[in-house]
């Protein structure tokens, strides 16, 4: 069991910002999203390495109770999300602020 609590710090006008912020970079660099149960893996184009090193970093303070993981890939850097397994079904709901914006350049659904 975590003794970090299942909730982020962020609130009001800081929580509409952060999201906005995932959501134009998912906008401008995620190529692809794979959700298995508690993991979430987000690719985003190499290019915005720096700007997923933010993500992260800012993520890691107010969400301490995710896990977070970066691995640089050939064309691409992949961030790696682990919910604790208190969150159960709730790592869905948790998930979709990181995909916001994500399928938002194509009406299909495809990148």
């Amino acid at each position: 069991m975590t003794d970090r609590p299942i909730a982020c710090t962020l609130s009001g006008s800081d929580a509409a910002a952060r999201f906005a912020a995932i959501a134009a970079l998912n906008l401008d660099a995620l190529r692809t999203t794979r959700q298995s149960g508690l993991t979430l893996e987000l690719d985003y184009d190499a290019s915005a390495l720096d700007r997923v090193r933010e993500f992260v970093r800012l993520e890691q303070a107010c969400c301490a109770f995710l896990d977070f993981e970066i691995s640089e890939i050939p064309n691409h850097v992949r961030v790696r999300i682990t919910a604790p397994k208190e969150a159960g079904v709730s790592a869905e709901a948790l998930f979709q602020q990181f995909t916001a914006g994500a399928m938002a350049a194509s009406p299909c659904g495809c990148r």
